[in-house]
């Protein structure tokens, strides 16, 4: 069931976005070649914890599924989409990019958003990864008011990023978030216009575009979590969470 948020929920989950744009604005003079993905991990819990919120990943599981998980972010490196669990033994390099995915719950609220990050000097095709990805993002969150779909937010993807010659995740998607890391609606990056559920004011939904420069099959990895594309292209995933309003979309997690 969809669920409308009160004030003081909005509030809370403010708050919770607040500290993971703060984290994720920050990690963009942190992540450098020679760390590892699991220093990217230790300084997100610490800074998550230190503003007074808990990280919603570190044992998340989706029972019968998955085993709980293990990290405080999700950490993807290149032809990696989703769920990279960090490691020690990871060592970013130059010309890497790496999708920092975070959650954090505060006084019961969770908010949720990604970051791709350059690590060092990028190809300038990685580079053009990024840009259409993060303005996928943008275009999906315009569509964001009451009254819109949820194929208006999937149309504002797809029809930007499909014709620019990229491939689109379509197993994994957005979602609604708020008491619980992931709730109803899914929120899929294609669509069509004026289809699927209608946004009212007081929903919150995570908008997350996971795109890929070569095709869309992805495979997954021999942990349980990890998912990458099957040709080995690489991927880029950004997203904030929403809140739906009467005329638009507040971010509540205003990264930059």
């Amino acid at each position: 069931m969809i669920s409308l948020k009160s004030a003081g929920d909005i509030e809370k989950m403010r708050h919770a976005g607040a500290i993971l744009a703060d984290l994720l604005t920050n990690l963009k003079g942190i992540v450098k070649p020679g760390m590892t993905t699991a220093d990217i991990d230790r300084y997100a819990e610490d800074f998550i914890r230190k503003n007074g919120a808990v990280p919603s990943e570190k044992g998340y599981a989706v029972p019968g599924i998955s085993e709980p998980y293990p990290a405080s972010v999700c950490t993807s490196v290149n032809d990696e989409v989703v769920h990279g669990i960090p490691s020690d033994k990871r060592i970013l390099e130059d010309g890497d990019i790496v999708s920092v995915d975070v959650m954090a719950c505060y006084q019961g609220l969770h908010a949720d958003a990604c970051y791709t990050y350059a690590v060092g000097d990028i190809s300038p095709q990685r580079q053009a990864l990024l840009d259409v990805t993060r303005e996928s993002l943008d275009r999906a969150i315009a569509q964001v008011k009451a009254g819109a779909t949820l194929g208006d937010i999937g149309n504002a993807v797809e029809s930007f990023a499909i014709p620019k010659g990229y491939g689109i995740v379509r197993e994994y998607a957005g979602h609604g978030i708020g008491r619980h890391p992931h709730e109803a609606p899914s929120v899929l990056n294609y669509g069509e216009p004026g289809t699927g559920v209608t946004l009212l004011k007081g929903m919150t939904i995570a908008i997350e575009p996971m795109i890929m420069c070569g095709g869309e099959t992805l495979k997954d990895g021999t942990d349980g979590w990890l998912v990458s594309t099957a040709d080995g292209s690489d991927a880029a995933h950004f997203e904030k969470t929403v809140l739906v309003t009467a005329d638009g979309a507040e971010i509540l997690t205003p990264w930059h």
